[in-house]
């Protein structure tokens, strides 16, 4: 029976629970309007049932977020693996408030060497195919990326160009010794491919070996007395071995290795990963995770399976601080992605404990450049309500700007900053409706109208409506949020730029005169950067609309012509204009036309 004490959780109640099939599969914690937490199971029912009767503190994290679930849906799966898929897949597409959210999910540059053609290049991708080609990194820092790639072009001078094509004479790159020109035949096969070999030895770490080939080609070309040659090699050895000085070898093994370090401050998880490629330290990345649901193996599958993908491939090696949860589920997964040999290691001793107590490290250190971030953000609040004499805190700051060219094509673009830092989940742009002609004051009460109104229904009002304009911008806003009732709940403020010696005014509700702060002010500069970063939005934006307009062409507006039929009539007449003058005859002989669609095309084209 349940206890009175514990809260209660409708959604899952006995009734709602014997409806819950005890096959794998995947639930989903939903509130009123979002996914709150997606889970996997091997066997759902007996799952939800210890959310039902959860008897933990009514203020733990499982608790709250338990208070904010509205219903409960299941997925069914066959096994445990396709579960285990399907939510990270879900984990990924709903971002769940509760979920570990890795925050940064950029793939990084990777270095390729295009072995499969007959003359290999290499150049930078952020994707790692399974075509047969080489691939090195990923190199987290672009200046350890620059280098790497100046010291090979130097050094190696292959092909740049992206095809090869034979030439009567050799490109500028060749006369500035960059490339030996294989287009032109000036380089053989093997002298080619010899250099490729070089370039992934060095890739692979293996500078030494690079080093003693040079040496002994320096000798020879000094024994034969050409001082010039055996220079180059001098220079070559030089610059591979100021780059060995750089590099910390970690391991006497050649494996690529992920190291993953895992740290809590209070409700907080900080994780850092460590890239070892060929034995030596080549970059680290880290992730900062507030208050997530779940013990550290659970919080690590779930950090193993959002970091992975067919575009980001684990490495050979995986060193971890403890088992994650679902081991077996997790290798097996990893092993499919790489398709090969991947192991998991929990080490107790020797290198690759180091290398766990570096991870460890820099996953402590998360926090405190963490505490430092929010000293720094708690100096610049209260500089903010200071400054501008606010009534609440402005940990989210919200910026509108309208964007149009000579009226035509307005659009609104919001920016969103929460506590200094940008929340690009909350930027939107909003197409303007009622106005079609330039009128800035219309067209920014229709955009402050559509969001008051979406954000009274989500509760996610900003503390902070920053708008770029003037007095005239201000007004409109006050209407607006009195109609909404929302004066007393968002802190307006106008920041307009008018005379260049006068720098930024900033103007605030109820009071005549502008605000004036200090050029070099924080608080200052921090609502200029709002502003310029809602500029920058919004004019991408409405870039993107004008190219799409000047790309427009009568085809788009003709009734059965569809993008496909648009495709074929343009490949097989080659322009619009050919389009144009071609007979219904021409028209009719494209394949997927025929006669009467043909005969509709040229109506329509020439009527009127």
């Amino acid at each position: 029976m349940h206890d009175p004490s514990f809260p209660s959780y409708p959604p899952l109640s006995d009734e709602y629970l014997k409806t819950v099939s005890h096959r794998p599969g995947v639930y989903q914690m939903l509130g009123k309007r979002e996914v709150l937490y997606v889970g996997k199971a091997r066997d759902l029912r007996k799952r939800l049932a210890q959310y039902a009767h959860y008897s933990g503190s009514a203020h733990s994290k499982t608790a709250v977020m338990l208070s904010h679930v509205q219903r409960v849906e299941t997925i069914l799966t066959t096994t445990e693996k396709e579960a285990l898929i399907l939510e990270a897949s879900l984990i990924k597409k709903h971002r769940p408030r509760y979920n570990v959210i890795l925050r940064d999910d950029k793939n990084y540059p990777l270095i390729k060497v295009t072995v499969k053609d007959e003359w290999p290049r290499l150049h930078v991708t952020r994707r790692r195919l399974r075509d047969g080609n080489r691939y090195f990194g990923p190199y987290p820092s672009s200046t350890a990326l620059r280098a790497s790639l100046h010291l090979l072009f130097s050094m190696f001078p292959l092909r740049r160009c992206r095809t090869i094509s034979k030439r009567g004479r050799p490109c500028l790159n060749y006369q500035m010794k960059r490339c030996l020109a294989p287009c032109c035949d000036l380089v053989s096969q093997e002298e080619y491919q010899a250099m490729v070999d070089e370039v992934i030895l060095i890739l692979e770490g293996k500078s030494n070996k690079v080093i003693n080939r040079l040496q002994e080609k320096m000798r020879a070309a000094a024994a034969r007395l050409a001082f010039e040659e055996a220079a180059l090699y001098r220079d070559q050895i030089n610059g591979l071995g100021k780059t060995l000085e750089r590099q910390t070898v970690f391991a006497e093994h050649q494996l690529d290795q992920d190291v993953f370090g895992i740290a809590r401050h209070n409700a907080s998880v900080g994780i850092a990963l460590l890239f070892v490629r060929a034995g030596m330290i080549s970059g680290a990345q880290t992730f900062f995770i507030n208050d997530p649901l779940g013990e550290d193996n659970h919080i690590l599958r779930e950090t193993i399976f959002q970091y992975y993908s067919e575009q980001r491939q684990p490495p050979r090696e995986l060193l971890l601080p403890l088992t994650p949860e679902d081991e077996d589920l997790v290798l097996e997964q990893l092993r499919d992605l790489r398709q090969g040999a991947v192991d998991l290691r929990v080490p107790q001793r020797g290198k690759r404990m180091q290398l766990m107590q570096m991870a460890a490290e820099n996953a402590q250190q998360i926090f405190a450049e963490q505490s430092k971030k929010e000293k720094s953000w708690e100096t610049l609040a209260r500089s903010l309500e200071k400054f501008l004499k606010l009534r609440h805190r402005p940990d989210t700051i919200e910026c509108l700007d309208i964007s149009n060219l000579a009226g035509k094509q307005p659009v609104g673009s919001l920016v969103c900053f929460r506590r200094g830092e940008k929340e690009t989940s909350r930027f939107r742009h909003y197409r303007i409706r009622l106005k079609d002609e330039p009128d800035d004051y219309a067209m920014m009460n229709e955009v402050l109208e559509r969001r008051m109104e979406t954000g009274l229904a989500k509760d996610n009002l900003p503390d902070l409506l920053l708008l770029d304009g003037g007095k005239g911008q201000l007004n409109i806003a006050v209407n607006v949020l009195a109609r909404f009732d929302l004066l007393n709940r968002v802190d307006l403020v106008s920041i307009a730029k008018e005379k260049q010696e006068e720098g930024e005014k900033l103007f605030r509700p109820g009071r005549k005169n502008p605000i004036l702060l200090p050029g070099h002010s924080p608080a200052l500069l921090y609502l200029m950067r709002i502003r310029d970063e809602s500029h920058r939005f919004g004019i991408t934006f409405h870039r993107k609309l004008r190219n799409k307009a000047t790309l427009h062409s009568r085809l788009d507006t003709l009734e059965g012509i569809g993008e496909k039929r648009k495709t074929l009539l343009l490949k097989k007449l080659g322009s619009y204009k050919r389009i144009m003058e071609a007979t219904v005859d021409e028209l009719s002989v494209v394949p997927g036309i025929g006669r009467k669609t043909a005969e509709s095309v040229y109506r329509q084209l020439h009527e009127g």
